[in-house]
């Protein structure tokens, strides 16, 4: 009868040559505390998004009763139009008519002043003839402040 307390332990069978050469682990990780773990994880994520949706409905109706409305018509009307003139409906539209007009006004002659005889004349026209005649010299210099 050998004595387990003085018994030397069984020799260890030495690794395979393939075990070495792949080199695993030979045991297996517990699938318990992972599990347990990622069910913790899942509980803490739920709740922090809980408690912070309740703080900011919280934090939010503090501060609608705290403050008045932004516009004394905001209580009135809603959310509907504000009452006419509304000065801008469609400001995509009325920049691209903007546009049109800057366009036709550039493109197009017509009266300034008739009694001092000043006109508007096309761009391209004013070009030309001032490509044709030159700029205009000055006929008398500017005197020189002391």
């Amino acid at each position: 009868m050998s004595d387990p307390v003085l018994s030397h332990p069984e020799p260890q069978a030495a690794p395979r040559e393939i075990d070495v050469l792949i080199g695993h682990e030979e045991r297996d990780v517990h699938a318990r505390p992972v599990a347990l773990a990622a069910l913790v994880l899942a509980i803490v994520v739920v709740t922090s998004f809980v408690s912070m949706d309740l703080l900011f409905r919280l934090l939010a109706s503090g501060q609608a009763q705290r403050t008045a409305p932004s516009s004394p018509l905001a209580g009135q009307y809603g959310l509907k139009e504000p009452p006419a003139p509304r000065l801008q409906t469609a400001p995509l539209k009325d920049l691209q008519d903007l546009r049109a007009r800057d366009a036709a006004a550039l493109q197009s002659y017509a009266w300034v002043d008739r009694e001092a005889g000043v006109v508007r004349i096309p761009i391209a026209r004013a070009i030309e003839i001032l490509a044709e005649r030159g700029l205009p010299a000055r006929t008398t210099v500017p005197q020189e402040k002391p």
